[in-house]
């Protein structure tokens, strides 16, 4: 047998050797490979001796060959095949051991030139006609599999079922490798293709989805430097599907909202929001803001927790406690609580630019909303300074809140959210139902669309709102206008709608 050798990443490459020649394969290798076999004590054949050709053009041809390709390709059943090659004088390859330029790493660079230069060829040519040809040649492209390979190589425990699995890696990682190019080029031309790629890396195993019938995975996209890339498990159990669901959102919100910022987080909506002057007055406030609702919850705070801020956190359950850091004191106090997560989180990532949705055989992709709303006021009342500040706030918690949505605040922390309702009078009255105690006086309050009737400007006066932001765009909004202007509230149109499904 002889075994075809070239890699960019060389885990392990010197044990593959050895235990490949132990078992009597002859060995073939390129450049930096060949290097490493040799160094290693094994002896090895440079691929310019089965090219019969030097390697060229900077290394951009030195596998594309018949002697190479012929080699994997042809048919070992096939008489005619094997006349041909025979014919040519090529010898067989039967097994290619090959991973790819390091092309993800090489975007760092921003050079278009050498981004371009890392684009494997003949690494994809090699692996696509090996897992082609499976049932004769077998491809291995990921190091981990190397010890599984050795001992089914030497045990005779190679079938056609693992040929196949092998063969799915390999389809599956130059699947992977084109998508990143693909996206590359999409970005830089600024525009997309009739064929748009995704590519995904597993990281892991989830316990299960949503419910525990559901199976699930955790899968990561390296060609972007989201918020949740980076992010370190510093404690605790393993993170389910719901709480990564969750605390990407509630990390979204916190980041929009900047530095000491606390956002207390239920079931893909916030229940208490708030920017303090520090991470302790941020973290208190966004718990008083629904004491009840916390519980339980997921916390993302804009900042670095304190000891102090720590020790206040652990007098109630919480599942996750993400932020930008923990101090070595605040770990101590956390860490005694054996089921709270604690997550580190690159703040300094940038945001992802899609939201992605895979419905049955159609998949919806839109631009995240981060328009930038206007600040229009439409009544005769204007907003204070303060009210102003408290109105952005509150539009802010709002964009990121399940519709209909409703959100209520004063003073930058959130009075009470209604979210998820069918009708947006609904959103706001469960506010006063689930709030009965909060006093609203001079509040202000966000929606995240129209109002069609001005019975949400009547009840937010009765509960003491001031001032009212809103997109504004019903065919009714004189209404709202004229209510606002009969009880001396202001309002502010955006023209940005922000519905959240």
């Amino acid at each position: 047998m002889r075994a075809l050798i070239s890699l960019t990443n060389k885990k392990n490459v010197d044990y593959l050797a050895r235990e490949l020649k132990r078992l009597g394969v002859e060995l073939i290798s390129t450049g930096g490979t060949y290097k490493a076999i040799r160094d290693a004590g094994v002896e090895v054949t440079e691929i310019e001796e089965v090219t019969k050709f030097p390697e060229i053009l900077d290394g951009r041809v030195k596998t594309l060959s018949p002697y190479v390709h012929g080699g994997i390709l042809y048919k070992r059943d096939n008489k005619d095949h094997v006349k041909t090659i025979e014919e040519h004088d090529i010898k067989p390859i039967d097994i290619v051991v090959v991973n790819l330029y390091d092309f993800q790493n090489a975007l760092k660079s921003k050079d278009h030139d050498f981004i371009t230069e890392n684009i494997d060829i003949g690494g994809p040519s090699m692996i696509r006609s090996a897992a082609k040809n499976h049932k004769d040649v077998l491809v291995v492209t990921d190091p981990d599999d190397y010890e599984d390979f050795i001992y089914r190589l030497e045990n005779k425990k190679i079938d056609l079922c693992y040929r196949r699995k092998l063969a799915m890696k390999a389809y599956s990682l130059t699947a992977y490798y084109d998508s990143i190019i693909a996206r590359y080029f999409q970005d830089l031309v600024g525009s997309d293709s009739k064929y748009i790629t995704y590519g995904f890396e597993k990281e892991s195993e989830l316990r299960y989805g949503e419910n525990p019938q559901q199976s699930a995975i955790l899968l990561k996209d390296n060609y972007v430097e989201g918020l949740l890339k980076d992010c370190r498990i510093l404690h605790g159990k393993e993170m389910s599907f719901n709480n990564y669901n969750d605390l990407n959102v509630a990390v979204e919100l916190a980041n929009e909202l900047g530095e000491n910022s606390c956002v207390a987080l239920k079931h893909q909506s916030p229940c208490g929001v708030a920017i303090g002057d520090n991470v302790f007055d941020a973290y208190s406030r966004a718990y008083l803001a629904d004491p009840l609702s916390i519980f339980g919850g997921i916390i993302a705070i804009n900042g670095v927790v304190d000891k102090e801020t720590a020790e206040k956190m652990s007098q109630i359950f919480l599942e996750i406690v993400s932020a930008r850091d923990f101090t070595e004191e605040a770990l101590e106090v956390l860490t005694k609580k054996k089921n709270i997560r604690l997550v580190k989180i690159n703040f300094d990532n940038k945001l992802v630019k899609v939201d992605i949705k895979y419905l049955n055989g159609k998949v919806l992709i839109q631009d995240k909303d981060r328009a930038v709303d206007e600040f229009k006021v439409i009544t005769e009342a204007r907003p204070t300074e303060k009210e102003a500040r408290d109105l952005k706030f509150a539009m802010t918690v709002v964009k990121h809140t399940k519709s209909n949505a409703i959100v209520i605040a004063k003073d930058l922390q959130t009075l009470g959210i209604g979210c998820g309702q069918t009708s947006r009078i609904w959103a706001l009255e469960s506010i006063k139902n689930n709030h009965p105690e909060t006093d609203f006086t001079d509040s202000v309050m966000s929606s995240d669309a129209f109002f069609p009737f001005d019975d949400c400007v009547e009840f937010a006066h009765s509960i003491g709102v001031k001032s009212i932001i809103q997109p504004g765009g019903s065919i009714r909004d004189k209404d709202s206008i004229d209510k606002c202007n009969q009880y001396q509230m202001s309002m502010v149109f955006t023209k940005n709608r922000h519905f959240k499904h």
